[in-house]
């Protein structure tokens, strides 16, 4: 039995699992994949206080080593749901089940596809969702990125110092990404910009060789392309919880600052809960902010 189970092992997590044993609370974290989310993936982070520039790996190579100097546990598995019994919440997992007296939700969000037909076939056979990890494979040849946001322009401008030509597609005229570093990929001369377009076919012999770009009014443009790098959003992981929270139409948890959901003991932290802005330094406030509810709410029982 442990005080909190935390799922999810990325900036929310593993900064709740800090509090949690701060408080003297004993904590498990459990985790699917890596530890550190999404931002593992990111080679420069330049907005985080403190440090100026470290890597996201670095960066949560340090958290994880803190949590556990901590005395947090981990358990690389992938909860699957949770029953409630009274005040226990068991966390059951495909081995496993662990139980608890509060939960803290830290599940972040995975990758948006396009909906493409051979999508999921071309999967590591030219389409990626990882600029900075696939990058390399790329280098000196064509390459397209589809999207609007800070990951599109990021996974631009990085491309653009391996690639020979890189094409970024938005369905927009407009951008949501940075201005800062948006005004950076505009002055790379490898770099076209291709607005109010989507990606609509992705053309295939045994690896992606080429996509089609449609425009507003109908009109198709084929790319010769060697890799297209999609960062159309992210889809927030709460599926597997859903019959404990409230979700919003796009299903992220919706809870107040507090990061209290509608079932007592169980509390949201991090991308999977309904908020304007989506940082590593929310993240982690998210992450306090859990743990300190979930330490209140335990010293009730």
């Amino acid at each position: 039995m442990y005080d909190i189970i935390v799922i999810g092992a990325g900036t929310a997590g593993m900064t709740a699992a800090i509090y949690a044993r701060r408080a003297d609370k004993s904590v498990l974290i459990l985790e699917s994949g890596a530890y550190g989310g999404q931002i593992i993936n990111t080679p420069d982070i330049a907005n985080y206080p403190v440090e100026a520039h470290i890597s996201g790996f670095d960066f949560a190579t340090k958290l994880y080593e803190q949590t556990v100097a901590l005395g947090a546990e981990f358990a690389f598995e992938r909860a699957e749901r949770i029953e409630i019994s009274g005040n226990i919440k068991t966390v059951i997992t495909a081995d496993n089940a662990y139980e608890a007296k509060a939960v803290i939700i830290a599940t972040g969000s995975s990758n948006r596809k396009l909906g493409l037909g051979n999508e999921e076939k071309l999967v590591g056979r030219g389409v990626s969702y990882c600029a900075t990890c696939d990058g390399m494979f790329f280098k000196g040849k064509t390459v397209a990125v589809a999207g609007g946001g800070n990951t599109a322009v990021e996974d631009a401008l990085y491309l653009s110092n391996l690639a020979e030509k890189v094409y970024l597609i938005h369905r927009r005229e407009g951008f949501r990404a940075d201005k800062s570093t948006l005004d950076r990929l505009r002055k790379r001369k490898n770099v076209e910009f291709m607005l109010n377009r989507n990606v609509t076919k992705l053309i295939a012999d045994k690896k992606l060789t080429a996509i089609e770009v449609t425009d507003r009014d109908g009109a198709v443009t084929t790319l010769d392309v060697d890799g297209l790098f999609v960062a159309v959003g992210r889809i927030p992981e709460n599926e597997s919880f859903a019959s404990l929270l409230d979700l919003d139409q796009s299903g992220y948890a919706i809870s107040d600052e507090t990061c209290k959901t509608k079932t007592p003991g169980v509390f949201v932290a991090g991308d999977n809960r309904q908020k304007e802005l989506r940082q590593l330094v929310t993240a982690a406030s998210d992450g306090a902010i859990a743990a300190s509810e979930a330490v209140k709410y335990l010293n009730t029982l």
